[in-house]
């Protein structure tokens, strides 16, 4: 072959193997995105053809646009997922029919005493009863367990007529019964590597969630003998349908979208969804899109508000439509005793499962048990992995400073327990792997300063028991605002119990997730902003069960302004309180109201500058939207919202207007009076201060004024609050303002 000919070939070759990567549905650079298209249309229109005939006019290649296309949303709303290259996600989000496309992320996951803490009636009169055994809250999460006791069917009927959902049965996931009437799973990220394709609970999160908001009564239920009494829902008479979306590595945008596309579809009255991630935008989100669609269908989403509190502006799920939850403590807490060999005694914070009995076990620090051939790196005082002495460890408890999980370092060397110190505050009482606590700095002084003066230290430590503590109060981890999309719409709404939470759970996974763990078990207790969520939306159940015919907004309304207000330690923890406490059983009857229609949750989104094109396509149907079709969104908000809150940056002036309107659900002749609590050094005015209604379902409008000035250096939070009251209802809503000089800053990394 000559060198020419030869030189044509493999210049052939490559071009052809360039063609074939780069122009075949697999070529790498093309990466999963969504591309949301709004309301369904009509129902003449072939959705997937719509589907394909976008793709192939970005894309320009028909095999590759149909190999492209990862899945068709089509049942509840418009849009599909898509494997793009950077040129196609131009020429899309361009297009007149594309309300936005964003990239396929990952988000992150975000119970016996608790329903009693909150006074919830375990059940309610017949009548309600059957209303309440005719609702399906459906749980988006990470599958359900059936063999969890809280899941029995016995009593049960079938599922309620309008259901049209499934169960999809695979592999070891058998089927559903009476109680779980739907179980469906997505893996359309192809994240479930190594785990079942079914909707069974690998994890035991979504177990958990679901028992929590509508798990049946179970007599005698703990965690190896821990929180020990009947665990039980919210609304246990409910039915539960689960839609399995996360898997070992997290929930896909892809999947949470499929989620909700189907359970609208389906028929559920309810959404709980404990997963969360940060959005720059509404339509960006898929939470925030599904929620919209599922409260134009007459259904309310509650979302967990995050656990990377107690750091500000961290509050995830901030749509105006979501009711989005913070977590609280109860009135018990989980602590795990600890007796020295000289007689000392003290108390941590954990779960611990373990008991060392009376008998006294070898204890040494870190500090001591250090690893001489250590160069330098980590600090065996804190145990840093690599720094410890395995012959020193060994058989021992071992003392370490600060509480950073090194209980698998210590497992690892062979030690037989753990006690960590921490320098802050500590309420979340973690699952130990071995048996350990978590103590004050000042008692992990005094066991270090026993260890160094004793030949032969020893301690023991006792399984946990629960212990009455004040309540509630805001979680140390539950996420705080203010928020940064819709800066004057305070989040999150309400706080709920998140802290020690029993409940039903997988027997898939042990007890702490790690498979060296041999502890199994029905029931677990778990902390979170996701334990969180389920009480709120079991409350929200609670309180439709009696008002059929209340919307989701009016539900939301109800819970927020009955809830207990919370004490709080620090001047940031105002910032994740919302309004307070739920309290389900004040919120059946709160005597007025907060509505919102669909046309308020519009006008913010025009007022917030989205275009009449992309709102158009959002509410669906042939006329063109205008956002000046509407009147103007006025006041600081431009919603009527049951919380006030003012966000301002670099300036000691406040000045803002609240216009609200509240609907009578009390008694049909009353007068209701408003009592102000206005923030410090701020004046609040309420025009008019007294409100007449003499029927039920009419609307009373009133404006609220607040004007003042801060003397704030970098960062002030200001709080009070407006109640009206006829003597036998108090309808509060919060007054918040934040003023921050670093919000230029926040706002351009965020």
């Amino acid at each position: 072959m000559s060198c020419s000919k030869a030189s044509f070939v493999f210049t052939f070759g490559m071009l052809l193997a360039a063609t074939i990567v780069l122009g075949s549905p697999n070529d790498p650079a093309r990466k999963a995105y969504i591309v949301y298209m709004g309301d369904l249309p009509e129902a003449s229109t072939n959705v997937e053809d719509d589907h394909n005939s976008l793709l192939l006019h970005a894309i320009g290649d028909a095999r590759i646009a149909r190999s492209s296309i990862i899945h068709s949303y089509r049942k509840s709303f418009n849009g599909f997922a898509a494997k793009l290259l950077p040129h196609e996600v131009q020429i899309l989000s361009e297009d007149k029919r594309v309300v936005s496309v964003f990239p396929n992320k990952r988000r992150n996951l975000h119970t016996t005493r608790s329903w009693d803490f909150l006074g919830m009636p375990l059940w309610l009169q017949n009548k309600n009863m059957r209303v309440q055994n005719d609702m399906v809250i459906g749980i988006l999460d990470t599958g359900i367990y059936m063999g969890t006791p809280s899941f029995t069917d016995h009593g049960y009927g079938p599922a309620p007529a309008k259901w049209k959902g499934k169960c999809k049965a695979a592999l070891n996931f058998t089927g559903c019964n009476k109680k779980v009437i739907g179980a469906k799973f997505f893996d359309l990220d192809n994240m479930g590597h190594g785990m079942e394709s079914s909707p069974i609970d690998e994890d035991g999160h979504g177990t958990h969630t679901s028992s929590t908001a509508a798990g049946v009564p179970v007599p005698n239920a703990s965690l190896y003998g821990i929180a020990e009494g009947t665990a039980r829902g919210g609304v246990p008479a409910a039915r539960i349908a689960m839609y399995k979306v996360c898997w070992g590595i997290g929930c896909s945008d892809m999947d949470i979208l499929a989620g909700f596309d189907e359970a609208i579809a389906d028929g559920v009255d309810f959404i709980s969804i404990s997963i969360g991630g940060q959005s720059r935008s509404y339509f960006e989100d898929p939470i925030a899109i599904g929620s919209f669609h599922a409260m134009r269908a007459g259904i309310l989403t509650a979302c967990s508000a995050g656990n990377e509190g107690p750091d500000i502006f961290t509050v995830q799920n901030v749509a105006p439509w979501i009711l989005t939850v913070g977590a609280s403590s109860i009135d018990r807490q989980y602590e795990a005793a600890i007796s020295l060999g000289n007689g000392a005694k003290s108390s941590g914070i954990s779960i611990n499962t373990f008991s060392s009995g009376n008998g006294m076990l070898p204890l040494i620090s870190g500090a001591l048990a250090a690893n001489s051939t250590n160069i330098g790196y980590g600090n065996a005082s804190l145990c840093d992995y690599g720094t410890l002495n395995p012959a020193m460890v060994k058989g021992k408890i071992v003392y370490c400073m600060e509480n950073m999980g090194q209980e698998y370092t210590i497992k690892e060397l062979g030690g037989i327990g753990i006690i960590t110190s921490s320098d802050i505050e500590i309420d979340l009482a973690m699952m130990t792997l071995i048996p350990g606590t978590t103590v004050t700095s000042k008692n992990g002084m005094n066991i270090d300063q026993y260890i160094r003066s004793s030949k032969k230290p020893q301690a023991s430590l006792s399984k946990t028991r629960g212990v009455k503590v004040a309540a509630p109060l805001v979680a140390s981890f539950s996420a705080r605002g203010p928020q940064l999309i819709s800066p004057n719409i305070f989040k999150p709404d309400i706080l709920a119990p998140g802290l020690g939470i029993l409940a039903g759970y997988s027997m898939i996974p042990s007890v702490t997730g790690d498979p060296t763990d041999k502890r199994h078990s029905a029931f677990n207790i778990l902390s979170g902003t996701s334990m969180a969520c389920p009480h709120a939306v079991a409350s929200a159940a609670y309180v439709k069960s009696l008002h059929l015919d209340w919307s989701p907004a009016a539900v939301r309304s109800a819970l927020m302004t009955t809830a207990t207000p919370v004490k709080t330690k620090h001047r940031l923890d105002e910032l994740g309180i919302g309004s307070g406490q739920i309290n389900p059983v004040k919120a059946a009857d709160p005597g007025l109201v907060y509505d919102i229609g669909m046309k308020s949750y519009v006008r913010v989104l025009c007022y917030e500058g989205h275009n009449d094109t992309m709102i158009g396509l959002l509410m669906g149907g042939k006329a063109k939207f205008r956002c000046s079709s509407l009147k103007p969104a006025h006041g600081v908000d431009g919603i009527n919202y049951p919380s006030m809150h003012i966000q301002l940056k670099n300036t000691n002036k406040v000045s803002g207007v609240f216009f609200r309107t509240l609907t009578n659900v009390g008694f049909p002749k009353s007068v209701y009076t408003a009592t102000v609590t206005p923030p410090k050094g701020l004046n609040v005015q309420v025009i008019p201060s007294k409100l007449t209604f003499v029927r039920q379902g009419q609307k009373q409008s009133f404006k609220v004024r607040v004007e003042g000035e801060s003397d704030h250096k970098e960062m002030e939070v200001l709080t009070g609050s407006i109640e009206w009251s006829d003597s036998r209802h108090v309808v509060r809503s919060p007054i918040l303002i934040y003023i921050g000089t670093y919000l230029d800053d926040l706002e351009k990394h965020s």
